[in-house]
């Protein structure tokens, strides 16, 4: 009688049926060959076959255990052979730890970029014919945790950042049994080669100067030295913070909320002229240009008793928000304004849009400090460029 001997490539094998996408009506078939593939392993692991005795014998077999698989074409039950020893393991499931890290990562990641816990559930049924429960896919963010601390208590002392902005912006999170606002502090840089980054973050109950002082002792302690200028809003807290924590920094008015802050002095109508004198002064391309700018519009419509009140915020504000002219012009448009710290705002909005109310305080850390850290990796991999040159 004829006799045919087939050999197989059993790693071959075993690597295509992990990878394919066979339909689920064969998954017995699938079962049988990883079975075969694992035992052919613990064959090769012994170097005795069964039954077969053998002086150099240094371990035995020990039966099978159950474990499931999910592939791509949904669970599977497999029969894992054993030694006595318990040193041998299949190296199918090696392939199969890394594949549940990446699964467990990419639900993690789709948390992050502000999906639902309910969309993560319905996805992964899609994807593998398992339903996970919500409260499953919310315990492995908190596999987070660690690594966002880390990151927002990184060492900051090995880069000199010479223009930091800082801003507050307010969440909704759950408290004993009752939904309370909390502020979110975040400071953004930029480095004197052009590079943004994303230097830390802080939850607390309100906005306040005990607040904003924690949160810049705490840069400081991770080695942020005092910058050039510290880019804000106008809050009369973070002022006197800024004015203990970092000595000798300028602080620069954002330009964006003081224009604001002068446009809702005015009346609705009738002051299109008075309009164009102030973006005048704010567009000027020295100090001295700004002032004598400022000037001429006081001295044009200082007599319009309408405008009173705008014209005492302008020459409130008007110092604080002109020092960015002081520094090189290249830098110039990038620090006049928090726009950037807003557009980032933006960015944690759209993500938190999607809880609405967080469950506690740890939670909204763990998220936002997550989208942090993903714009933080972003920006780093380039150079900030400047626009269109602005009209001298």
């Amino acid at each position: 009688m004829t006799q045919f001997q087939f050999n197989l490539n059993l790693d071959h094998l075993k690597e295509s049926v992990m990878n394919s996408d066979i339909d689920a009506v064969i998954k017995a078939s699938i079962v049988l060959v990883l079975n075969s593939v694992m035992e052919k392993e613990r064959d090769d692991h012994l170097q005795v076959g069964a039954y077969e005795r053998s002086s150099g014998r240094f371990d035995s077999r020990n039966g099978y255990y159950e474990r499931d698989l999910i592939l791509s074409i949904g669970r599977v039950n497999l029969k894992v052979p054993r030694t006595r020893k318990g040193e041998f393991s299949p190296s199918l499931f090696e392939k199969y730890a890394r594949c549940d890290q990446a699964f467990v990562l990419s639900m993690l990641e789709m948390v992050v970029n502000g999906v639902s816990t309910r969309k993560v559930t319905n996805i992964v049924q899609q994807l593998c014919g398992e339903s996970v429960s919500k409260s499953f896919v919310s315990s492995l963010t908190e596999k987070l945790d660690p690594i966002v601390q880390a990151w927002a208590n990184r060492p900051l002392n090995t880069t000199y950042y010479p223009y930091i902005f800082a801003d507050a912006m307010y969440i909704k999170v759950r408290e004993h049994n009752r939904v309370v606002p909390k502020a979110v502090y975040i400071a953004t840089a930029i480095t004197g080669d052009n590079r943004r980054e994303v230097l830390g973050i802080r939850v607390a109950h309100v906005e306040s100067y005990d607040a904003w002082k924690a949160f810049l002792l705490h840069l400081q302690s991770r080695g942020v030295q005092s910058p050039k200028l510290f880019i804000t809003d106008a809050h009369t807290g973070l002022r006197k913070a800024l004015n203990e924590v970092f000595v000798g920094t300028v602080w620069q008015r954002c330009t964006v909320h003081l224009k604001r802050n002068i446009f809702n002095a005015m009346p609705k109508k009738g002051i299109e002229e008075e309009k164009l004198g102030l973006k005048r002064i704010f567009e000027a391309v020295s100090v001295e240009d700004a002032r004598q700018f400022k000037n001429e519009f006081i001295e044009r419509f200082g007599d319009n008793p309408k405008l009173e009140k705008a014209i005492q915020t302008l020459e409130d504000g008007f110092e604080d928000a002109i020092q960015y002219l002081n520094e090189p012009v290249r830098f110039q448009q990038f620090i006049r304004s928090t726009n950037s710290l807003e557009r980032l705002n933006q960015e944690v909005r759209r993500r938190e849009q999607v809880i609405r109310i967080f469950p506690n305080t740890q939670s909204a850390f763990r998220l936002i400090g997550a989208v942090l850290m993903q714009v933080n990796e972003e920006q780093s991999m380039k150079q900030i460029t400047r626009g269109k040159p602005r009209k001298k």
